[in-house]
Protein backbone atom coordinates (compact mmCIF):
# COMPACT_ATOMS: atom_id res chain seq x y z
CA UNK A 1 0.00 0.00 0.00
CA UNK A 2 1.22 3.26 -0.82
CA UNK A 3 0.58 6.64 0.86
CA UNK A 4 0.26 10.13 -0.41
CA UNK A 5 0.79 13.43 1.10
CA UNK A 6 -1.74 15.14 2.75
CA UNK A 7 -4.37 17.58 0.56
CA UNK A 8 -6.00 20.93 1.40
CA UNK A 9 -9.22 21.95 0.49
CA UNK A 10 -11.98 24.44 1.84
CA UNK A 11 -14.51 21.55 1.39
CA UNK A 12 -14.53 18.11 1.40
CA UNK A 13 -17.65 16.80 0.28
CA UNK A 14 -18.78 12.71 0.98
CA UNK A 15 -21.31 11.38 -1.90
CA UNK A 16 -22.19 12.72 -5.46
CA UNK A 17 -25.61 12.85 -5.12
CA UNK A 18 -27.95 15.90 -5.75
CA UNK A 19 -27.23 17.42 -1.85
CA UNK A 20 -23.45 17.31 -3.21
CA UNK A 21 -23.56 18.49 -6.62
CA UNK A 22 -25.61 21.17 -5.09
CA UNK A 23 -23.18 21.98 -2.38
CA UNK A 24 -20.38 21.73 -4.68
CA UNK A 25 -21.58 24.17 -6.83
CA UNK A 26 -22.94 26.73 -4.48
CA UNK A 27 -19.09 26.47 -2.77
CA UNK A 28 -17.46 26.83 -6.10
CA UNK A 29 -19.43 29.83 -7.17
CA UNK A 30 -18.21 31.37 -3.81
CA UNK A 31 -14.67 30.64 -4.83
CA UNK A 32 -14.14 27.22 -2.44
CA UNK A 33 -11.70 25.10 -3.26
CA UNK A 34 -14.10 21.82 -3.14
CA UNK A 35 -12.72 17.76 -3.67
CA UNK A 36 -15.80 15.58 -3.97
CA UNK A 37 -15.18 11.55 -3.14
CA UNK A 38 -17.47 9.02 -4.22
CA UNK A 39 -17.09 5.11 -4.26
CA UNK A 40 -19.33 3.73 -6.67
CA UNK A 41 -20.94 5.66 -9.58
CA UNK A 42 -21.21 9.44 -9.85
CA UNK A 43 -25.00 11.06 -9.91
CA UNK A 44 -26.16 9.17 -6.48
CA UNK A 45 -29.29 7.35 -5.86
CA UNK A 46 -31.83 9.79 -7.67
CA UNK A 47 -30.31 9.75 -11.19
CA UNK A 48 -29.06 6.03 -10.84
CA UNK A 49 -30.96 3.92 -9.03
CA UNK A 50 -34.07 6.01 -7.74
CA UNK A 51 -36.35 9.01 -9.10
CA UNK A 52 -35.27 8.89 -13.03
CA UNK A 53 -34.93 5.41 -13.59
CA UNK A 54 -38.42 4.40 -11.49
CA UNK A 55 -39.95 6.84 -12.97
CA UNK A 56 -38.85 6.40 -16.61
CA UNK A 57 -40.02 2.60 -16.21
CA UNK A 58 -43.35 3.75 -14.63
CA UNK A 59 -44.13 5.73 -17.38
CA UNK A 60 -43.77 3.01 -19.70
CA UNK A 61 -45.81 1.13 -17.57
CA UNK A 62 -48.42 3.45 -18.02
CA UNK A 63 -48.04 3.37 -21.41
CA UNK A 64 -48.54 0.12 -21.62
CA UNK A 65 -51.68 0.31 -19.19
CA UNK A 66 -53.38 3.24 -21.13
CA UNK A 67 -52.99 1.04 -24.37
CA UNK A 68 -55.00 -2.09 -22.54
CA UNK A 69 -57.36 0.60 -20.68
CA UNK A 70 -58.11 2.90 -23.35
CA UNK A 71 -61.06 0.17 -24.89
CA UNK A 72 -62.94 0.27 -21.75
CA UNK A 73 -62.68 3.93 -21.31
CA UNK A 74 -62.99 5.59 -24.18
CA UNK A 75 -66.13 4.57 -26.37
CA UNK A 76 -64.79 4.17 -30.58
CA UNK A 77 -61.29 2.69 -29.88
CA UNK A 78 -60.08 0.21 -30.20
CA UNK A 79 -56.40 -1.09 -28.44
CA UNK A 80 -54.26 -3.70 -27.50
CA UNK A 81 -50.21 -4.02 -26.09
CA UNK A 82 -48.17 -7.07 -26.51
CA UNK A 83 -46.02 -8.40 -23.79
CA UNK A 84 -43.28 -6.01 -22.55
CA UNK A 85 -39.47 -6.71 -24.25
CA UNK A 86 -38.01 -6.52 -20.98
CA UNK A 87 -34.79 -6.64 -21.77
CA UNK A 88 -35.41 -3.64 -24.12
CA UNK A 89 -37.30 -1.63 -21.64
CA UNK A 90 -34.49 -2.07 -18.99
CA UNK A 91 -31.89 -1.10 -22.00
CA UNK A 92 -33.97 2.32 -23.09
CA UNK A 93 -34.14 3.07 -19.11
CA UNK A 94 -30.14 2.86 -18.91
CA UNK A 95 -29.22 5.01 -21.88
CA UNK A 96 -31.94 7.28 -20.30
CA UNK A 97 -29.87 7.28 -17.10
CA UNK A 98 -26.43 7.29 -18.70
CA UNK A 99 -27.38 10.44 -20.57
CA UNK A 100 -28.54 12.48 -17.40
CA UNK A 101 -26.05 11.31 -15.78
CA UNK A 102 -23.37 12.35 -17.74
CA UNK A 103 -25.22 15.92 -18.90
CA UNK A 104 -26.85 16.63 -15.37
CA UNK A 105 -23.69 15.05 -12.68
CA UNK A 106 -19.57 14.49 -14.57
CA UNK A 107 -19.53 17.40 -16.85
CA UNK A 108 -20.65 19.67 -14.76
CA UNK A 109 -18.06 18.44 -12.53
CA UNK A 110 -15.48 19.94 -15.45
CA UNK A 111 -17.28 23.00 -15.80
CA UNK A 112 -17.28 24.07 -12.48
CA UNK A 113 -13.73 22.85 -11.95
CA UNK A 114 -13.77 21.32 -8.15
CA UNK A 115 -11.47 17.85 -7.60
CA UNK A 116 -12.99 14.57 -7.67
CA UNK A 117 -11.40 11.19 -6.21
CA UNK A 118 -12.87 8.02 -6.50
CA UNK A 119 -12.25 5.98 -3.14
CA UNK A 120 -14.00 4.96 0.37
CA UNK A 121 -13.57 7.93 2.25
CA UNK A 122 -12.97 7.33 6.66
CA UNK A 123 -12.61 10.16 8.63
CA UNK A 124 -9.29 10.15 10.86
CA UNK A 125 -7.70 12.19 13.12
CA UNK A 126 -9.33 13.21 15.87
CA UNK A 127 -12.60 15.46 16.72
CA UNK A 128 -9.98 18.57 17.34
CA UNK A 129 -8.30 17.67 13.52
CA UNK A 130 -10.69 16.07 11.32
CA UNK A 131 -9.20 14.26 8.56
CA UNK A 132 -10.63 12.67 5.54
CA UNK A 133 -8.90 9.20 4.20
CA UNK A 134 -9.30 8.07 0.72
CA UNK A 135 -8.68 4.56 -0.34
CA UNK A 136 -9.01 4.06 -3.84
CA UNK A 137 -9.82 0.52 -5.28
CA UNK A 138 -5.46 -0.17 -6.06
CA UNK A 139 -5.12 0.76 -2.40
CA UNK A 140 -3.80 3.97 -3.11
CA UNK A 141 -4.47 6.17 0.24
CA UNK A 142 -4.69 9.73 0.44
CA UNK A 143 -5.34 11.99 3.16
CA UNK A 144 -7.23 15.16 2.76
CA UNK A 145 -7.84 18.11 5.32
CA UNK A 146 -10.51 20.85 4.46
CA UNK A 147 -12.05 23.78 6.38
CA UNK A 148 -15.52 21.71 6.61
CA UNK A 149 -16.48 18.51 5.75
CA UNK A 150 -20.17 17.82 4.45
CA UNK A 151 -21.56 13.92 4.13
CA UNK A 152 -24.13 13.46 1.53
CA UNK A 153 -23.70 9.42 1.16
CA UNK A 154 -27.71 9.10 1.33
CA UNK A 155 -29.15 5.65 2.16
CA UNK A 156 -29.92 2.51 0.53
CA UNK A 157 -32.66 0.12 0.64
CA UNK A 158 -33.24 -1.36 4.23
CA UNK A 159 -34.14 -5.17 4.76
CA UNK A 160 -35.67 -6.01 7.96
CA UNK A 161 -34.67 -9.39 10.09
CA UNK A 162 -37.33 -12.00 8.77
CA UNK A 163 -36.46 -15.56 9.22
CA UNK A 164 -35.51 -16.93 6.14
CA UNK A 165 -35.27 -13.55 3.86
CA UNK A 166 -31.78 -14.05 3.43
CA UNK A 167 -31.90 -17.64 2.18
CA UNK A 168 -34.09 -16.27 -1.00
CA UNK A 169 -33.35 -14.02 -4.08
CA UNK A 170 -35.37 -11.16 -3.24
CA UNK A 171 -35.33 -7.95 -4.87
CA UNK A 172 -34.59 -4.19 -3.69
CA UNK A 173 -35.97 -1.40 -5.74
CA UNK A 174 -33.11 -0.86 -7.00
CA UNK A 175 -32.28 -4.58 -8.20
CA UNK A 176 -36.15 -4.83 -9.74
CA UNK A 177 -35.19 -2.06 -12.11
CA UNK A 178 -32.43 -4.86 -13.46
CA UNK A 179 -35.28 -7.73 -14.10
CA UNK A 180 -34.67 -9.31 -17.76
CA UNK A 181 -37.86 -10.79 -17.61
CA UNK A 182 -41.20 -9.27 -15.79
CA UNK A 183 -42.40 -11.98 -13.30
CA UNK A 184 -45.33 -13.79 -13.39
CA UNK A 185 -46.05 -13.16 -10.08
CA UNK A 186 -44.99 -11.04 -7.22
CA UNK A 187 -45.42 -10.17 -3.36
CA UNK A 188 -44.36 -6.51 -2.35
CA UNK A 189 -43.15 -6.63 1.42
CA UNK A 190 -44.61 -2.61 2.66
CA UNK A 191 -47.03 0.15 2.28
CA UNK A 192 -44.81 3.27 1.63
CA UNK A 193 -44.20 4.99 -1.67
CA UNK A 194 -41.66 3.10 -2.74
CA UNK A 195 -43.49 -0.28 -2.62
CA UNK A 196 -46.55 1.81 -3.69
CA UNK A 197 -45.05 2.32 -7.01
CA UNK A 198 -43.00 -0.74 -7.61
CA UNK A 199 -46.32 -2.61 -7.00
CA UNK A 200 -48.00 -0.86 -9.91
CA UNK A 201 -45.44 -0.46 -11.90
CA UNK A 202 -45.31 -4.46 -12.14
CA UNK A 203 -48.81 -4.93 -12.01
CA UNK A 204 -48.94 -2.99 -15.34
CA UNK A 205 -46.02 -4.27 -16.66
CA UNK A 206 -47.93 -7.93 -16.27
CA UNK A 207 -47.01 -9.60 -12.98
CA UNK A 208 -49.55 -10.65 -10.62
CA UNK A 209 -48.88 -8.41 -7.56
CA UNK A 210 -49.95 -9.11 -3.96
CA UNK A 211 -49.03 -6.19 -1.41
CA UNK A 212 -48.40 -7.28 2.75
CA UNK A 213 -48.91 -3.87 4.59
CA UNK A 214 -48.11 -3.26 8.02
CA UNK A 215 -50.89 -0.93 8.30
CA UNK A 216 -51.94 1.23 5.71
CA UNK A 217 -51.45 2.68 2.14
CA UNK A 218 -48.73 5.55 2.67
CA UNK A 219 -49.62 5.48 6.77
CA UNK A 220 -48.42 9.36 6.71
CA UNK A 221 -51.15 10.50 4.37
CA UNK A 222 -54.67 11.17 5.08
CA UNK A 223 -56.98 7.60 5.19
CA UNK A 224 -58.59 8.47 2.30
CA UNK A 225 -55.51 8.37 -0.01
CA UNK A 226 -55.23 4.54 1.19
CA UNK A 227 -58.95 3.58 1.02
CA UNK A 228 -58.80 5.12 -3.06
CA UNK A 229 -55.52 3.66 -4.10
CA UNK A 230 -56.92 0.19 -2.91
CA UNK A 231 -59.71 0.57 -4.98
CA UNK A 232 -58.20 1.46 -8.15
CA UNK A 233 -55.03 -1.72 -7.23
CA UNK A 234 -57.90 -4.17 -7.16
CA UNK A 235 -59.20 -2.72 -10.47
CA UNK A 236 -55.86 -3.33 -12.02
CA UNK A 237 -56.16 -6.96 -10.55
CA UNK A 238 -53.75 -6.13 -7.26
CA UNK A 239 -54.25 -7.82 -4.06
CA UNK A 240 -53.64 -5.56 -0.44
CA UNK A 241 -53.44 -7.14 2.61
CA UNK A 242 -53.47 -5.17 4.97
CA UNK A 243 -52.39 -5.27 9.14
CA UNK A 244 -50.25 -8.32 7.36
CA UNK A 245 -47.03 -9.03 9.68
CA UNK A 246 -44.88 -11.15 8.16
CA UNK A 247 -43.21 -14.18 9.99
CA UNK A 248 -40.97 -15.81 7.39
CA UNK A 249 -39.92 -15.85 4.15
CA UNK A 250 -38.98 -19.25 2.05
CA UNK A 251 -38.23 -20.75 -0.89
CA UNK A 252 -40.92 -23.13 -2.52
CA UNK A 253 -39.48 -25.87 -3.16
CA UNK A 254 -41.99 -26.88 -5.45
CA UNK A 255 -41.68 -23.22 -8.16
CA UNK A 256 -38.31 -22.10 -6.92
CA UNK A 257 -40.45 -19.43 -6.16
CA UNK A 258 -41.09 -17.45 -1.99
CA UNK A 259 -43.60 -18.36 0.11
CA UNK A 260 -44.16 -15.56 2.92
CA UNK A 261 -45.86 -16.72 6.07
CA UNK A 262 -47.92 -13.78 7.34
CA UNK A 263 -50.46 -12.96 10.26
CA UNK A 264 -53.52 -10.95 9.02
CA UNK A 265 -56.31 -10.50 10.69
CA UNK A 266 -57.90 -13.84 8.91
CA UNK A 267 -55.42 -15.37 11.07
CA UNK A 268 -52.24 -17.20 10.08
CA UNK A 269 -51.73 -17.34 5.78
CA UNK A 270 -49.24 -18.58 3.45
CA UNK A 271 -48.57 -15.92 -0.20
CA UNK A 272 -46.48 -17.55 -2.98
CA UNK A 273 -45.12 -15.66 -5.92
CA UNK A 274 -42.22 -15.88 -8.36
CA UNK A 275 -40.52 -13.22 -6.62
CA UNK A 276 -40.76 -11.16 -3.45
CA UNK A 277 -39.88 -7.26 -3.62
CA UNK A 278 -38.68 -5.83 -0.24
CA UNK A 279 -39.63 -2.38 -0.06
CA UNK A 280 -39.85 -1.72 4.04
CA UNK A 281 -37.66 1.48 4.14
CA UNK A 282 -34.56 2.92 3.55
CA UNK A 283 -31.68 3.82 5.93
CA UNK A 284 -28.62 5.97 5.86
CA UNK A 285 -25.31 4.74 4.68
CA UNK A 286 -22.90 5.97 6.87
CA UNK A 287 -21.02 2.69 8.11
CA UNK A 288 -17.48 2.75 7.41
CA UNK A 289 -17.04 7.05 7.48
CA UNK A 290 -15.14 6.79 10.96
CA UNK A 291 -17.71 9.47 11.82
CA UNK A 292 -17.25 8.20 15.89
CA UNK A 293 -13.63 9.07 15.62
CA UNK A 294 -14.43 12.28 14.89
CA UNK A 295 -17.32 13.10 17.10
CA UNK A 296 -20.11 13.02 15.25
CA UNK A 297 -23.42 11.92 16.46
CA UNK A 298 -25.63 9.64 14.64
CA UNK A 299 -29.07 7.74 15.65
CA UNK A 300 -30.71 4.33 16.08
CA UNK A 301 -31.14 3.45 12.23
CA UNK A 302 -27.50 5.41 11.82
CA UNK A 303 -28.67 8.58 10.29
CA UNK A 304 -26.21 11.28 11.08
CA UNK A 305 -27.92 14.09 13.95
CA UNK A 306 -28.27 17.24 12.42
CA UNK A 307 -29.72 20.62 13.67
CA UNK A 308 -32.15 22.88 10.90
CA UNK A 309 -28.88 24.06 9.99
CA UNK A 310 -27.27 20.99 8.63
CA UNK A 311 -24.93 21.40 11.65
CA UNK A 312 -23.91 18.01 13.26
CA UNK A 313 -22.58 17.81 16.51
CA UNK A 314 -18.96 18.83 15.33
CA UNK A 315 -19.02 22.33 14.40
CA UNK A 316 -16.75 22.33 11.25
CA UNK A 317 -18.74 18.47 9.46
CA UNK A 318 -21.71 19.10 8.24
CA UNK A 319 -24.61 16.85 6.42
CA UNK A 320 -26.95 17.08 3.81
CA UNK A 321 -29.68 14.68 2.06
CA UNK A 322 -31.37 10.81 3.00
CA UNK A 323 -28.14 9.93 5.14
CA UNK A 324 -29.67 12.32 7.70
CA UNK A 325 -32.94 10.44 8.22
CA UNK A 326 -35.03 13.62 6.90
CA UNK A 327 -37.72 13.62 3.88
CA UNK A 328 -36.23 11.61 1.55
CA UNK A 329 -36.61 13.38 -1.77
CA UNK A 330 -34.17 14.73 -3.85
CA UNK A 331 -34.97 18.72 -3.60
CA UNK A 332 -34.64 18.32 0.12
CA UNK A 333 -31.31 16.90 -0.54
CA UNK A 334 -30.41 19.80 -3.04
CA UNK A 335 -31.45 22.27 -0.56
CA UNK A 336 -29.53 20.86 2.28
CA UNK A 337 -26.64 20.87 0.27
CA UNK A 338 -27.15 24.90 -0.42
CA UNK A 339 -28.15 25.63 3.43
CA UNK A 340 -24.92 23.79 4.80
CA UNK A 341 -22.50 25.61 2.30
CA UNK A 342 -24.11 28.63 3.25
CA UNK A 343 -24.12 28.41 7.13
CA UNK A 344 -20.67 26.97 6.88
CA UNK A 345 -18.73 29.94 4.82
CA UNK A 346 -20.88 32.87 5.11
CA UNK A 347 -22.74 31.99 8.62
CA UNK A 348 -26.03 32.72 6.84
CA UNK A 349 -27.67 30.68 10.30
CA UNK A 350 -30.07 29.73 7.69
CA UNK A 351 -32.81 26.79 8.45
CA UNK A 352 -34.78 24.15 6.90
CA UNK A 353 -38.52 24.27 7.21
CA UNK A 354 -40.57 21.33 6.34
CA UNK A 355 -44.12 23.44 7.13
CA UNK A 356 -44.87 23.49 3.12
CA UNK A 357 -42.66 20.85 1.67
CA UNK A 358 -44.56 18.83 -0.88
CA UNK A 359 -44.95 15.00 -1.34
CA UNK A 360 -45.95 13.23 -4.03
CA UNK A 361 -45.87 9.39 -4.85
CA UNK A 362 -46.03 9.01 -8.40
CA UNK A 363 -48.27 5.90 -8.40
CA UNK A 364 -51.14 6.11 -11.20
CA UNK A 365 -53.39 8.19 -10.34
CA UNK A 366 -50.84 10.03 -8.42
CA UNK A 367 -50.33 11.39 -4.53
CA UNK A 368 -49.55 14.51 -4.55
CA UNK A 369 -49.75 16.45 -1.14
CA UNK A 370 -48.58 19.83 1.01
CA UNK A 371 -48.69 21.01 4.64
CA UNK A 372 -50.82 19.16 7.88
CA UNK A 373 -53.06 16.04 7.31
CA UNK A 374 -56.48 15.86 9.80
CA UNK A 375 -54.95 13.95 12.29
CA UNK A 376 -52.17 16.92 12.12
CA UNK A 377 -54.11 19.49 12.60
CA UNK A 378 -56.07 19.06 15.70
CA UNK A 379 -52.41 17.31 16.98
CA UNK A 380 -51.39 21.04 16.44
CA UNK A 381 -54.08 22.52 18.24
CA UNK A 382 -55.90 23.75 15.13
CA UNK A 383 -59.71 23.71 15.35
CA UNK A 384 -60.44 22.25 11.65
CA UNK A 385 -62.46 22.37 8.97
CA UNK A 386 -62.14 20.05 6.23
CA UNK A 387 -64.20 19.06 2.58
CA UNK A 388 -63.29 16.20 0.68
CA UNK A 389 -64.13 16.79 -3.30
CA UNK A 390 -64.41 13.60 -5.23
CA UNK A 391 -63.29 13.86 -9.01
CA UNK A 392 -66.54 13.57 -10.39
CA UNK A 393 -66.77 17.32 -9.34
CA UNK A 394 -63.87 18.28 -11.54
CA UNK A 395 -64.76 18.53 -15.34
CA UNK A 396 -61.01 17.80 -16.35
CA UNK A 397 -61.70 14.35 -14.32
CA UNK A 398 -64.89 13.82 -16.46
CA UNK A 399 -63.11 14.30 -19.74
CA UNK A 400 -60.30 12.00 -18.78
CA UNK A 401 -63.14 9.38 -18.09
CA UNK A 402 -60.98 8.29 -14.70
CA UNK A 403 -62.54 10.14 -11.70
CA UNK A 404 -60.75 7.88 -9.21
CA UNK A 405 -59.50 10.12 -6.56
CA UNK A 406 -60.05 13.58 -5.02
CA UNK A 407 -58.73 16.82 -3.30
CA UNK A 408 -58.83 17.72 0.25
CA UNK A 409 -58.55 20.58 2.21
CA UNK A 410 -57.54 21.50 5.55
CA UNK A 411 -58.46 24.61 7.10
CA UNK A 412 -58.48 26.11 10.11
CA UNK A 413 -61.57 26.84 11.02
CA UNK A 414 -61.27 30.12 12.48
CA UNK A 415 -59.80 32.15 10.05
CA UNK A 416 -60.38 30.36 6.69
CA UNK A 417 -56.50 29.53 6.55
CA UNK A 418 -55.60 26.59 4.21
CA UNK A 419 -52.97 24.27 6.22
CA UNK A 420 -53.16 21.56 4.32
CA UNK A 421 -53.92 19.82 1.03
CA UNK A 422 -54.22 16.54 -0.81
CA UNK A 423 -55.06 15.14 -3.74
CA UNK A 424 -55.46 11.39 -5.41
CA UNK A 425 -55.11 12.47 -9.33
CA UNK A 426 -53.98 12.57 -12.35
CA UNK A 427 -51.03 15.77 -12.55
CA UNK A 428 -51.36 15.46 -8.50
CA UNK A 429 -48.11 16.44 -8.11
CA UNK A 430 -48.81 19.77 -9.71
CA UNK A 431 -51.38 20.39 -7.57
CA UNK A 432 -48.67 19.58 -4.36
CA UNK A 433 -46.66 22.34 -5.98
CA UNK A 434 -49.51 24.84 -6.55
CA UNK A 435 -50.35 24.03 -3.05
CA UNK A 436 -46.94 25.24 -1.85
CA UNK A 437 -47.86 28.52 -2.57
CA UNK A 438 -51.13 28.83 -1.83
CA UNK A 439 -49.83 27.73 1.70
CA UNK A 440 -47.23 29.75 1.73
CA UNK A 441 -49.17 33.16 0.89
CA UNK A 442 -51.20 32.16 4.08
CA UNK A 443 -54.10 31.81 1.48
CA UNK A 444 -58.02 31.08 2.94
CA UNK A 445 -60.51 29.07 1.22
CA UNK A 446 -62.70 32.29 0.36
CA UNK A 447 -59.65 33.64 -1.52
CA UNK A 448 -58.90 30.39 -3.47
CA UNK A 449 -62.34 29.92 -4.56
CA UNK A 450 -62.49 33.02 -6.05
CA UNK A 451 -58.94 33.09 -7.88
CA UNK A 452 -58.52 32.92 -11.62
CA UNK A 453 -58.35 29.42 -12.94
CA UNK A 454 -58.26 28.19 -16.47
CA UNK A 455 -61.00 25.44 -17.11
CA UNK A 456 -60.66 21.52 -18.36
CA UNK A 457 -57.06 21.35 -16.03
CA UNK A 458 -57.28 19.34 -12.66
CA UNK A 459 -55.62 22.69 -11.25
CA UNK A 460 -58.98 23.51 -11.35
CA UNK A 461 -59.82 20.97 -8.18
CA UNK A 462 -58.25 23.07 -6.31
CA UNK A 463 -60.70 26.29 -6.61
CA UNK A 464 -63.73 24.02 -6.81
CA UNK A 465 -62.51 22.08 -3.74
CA UNK A 466 -62.46 25.43 -1.94
CA UNK A 467 -66.00 26.39 -3.31
CA UNK A 468 -67.02 23.24 -1.68
CA UNK A 469 -66.93 24.74 1.79
CA UNK A 470 -69.29 27.67 1.09
CA UNK A 471 -71.74 25.71 -1.61
CA UNK A 472 -72.60 22.73 -2.83
CA UNK A 473 -70.81 22.21 -6.10
CA UNK A 474 -72.66 19.29 -6.99
CA UNK A 475 -75.30 22.22 -8.18
CA UNK A 476 -72.89 24.64 -9.84
CA UNK A 477 -72.46 25.02 -14.25
CA UNK A 478 -69.54 23.05 -14.82
CA UNK A 479 -67.36 25.99 -15.90
CA UNK A 480 -69.28 28.24 -13.90
CA UNK A 481 -66.61 30.57 -12.16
Amino acid sequence: MSETAASEFDLAIIGSGGGAFAAAIRATNLGQRVVMIERGTVGGTCVNTGCVPSKALLAAADARHVALDASGRFPGLRTSADPVDMPGLVTGKDALVEGMRSEKYVDLIEDYGWDLRQGDATFTGNAQDPMLEITDSGGVVETVRARHYLVATGSRPWIPAIPGVEEVDYLTSTTAMELQEVPESMIVLGGGYVAVEQAQLFARLGSKVTMLVRSRLLSGEEPEVSRTLIGVFADEGMQVVRHATVESVATDRATGGVVVTATTRAGRQEYTANRLLVATGRRAVTEGLGLATVGVATGDRGEIIVEDTLATSHPRIWAAGDVTGHPEFVYVASAHGITAVENAFNDAGQRVDYAHLPRVTFSSPAVGAVGMTDKQARAAGIRCECRVLPLEHVPRALVNRDTRGFVKIVADADTGRIVGITAVAKEAGDLAAAGVYVLSAGMTVDQVATLWCPYLTMAEGLKIAAQSFRTDVSRLSCCAA
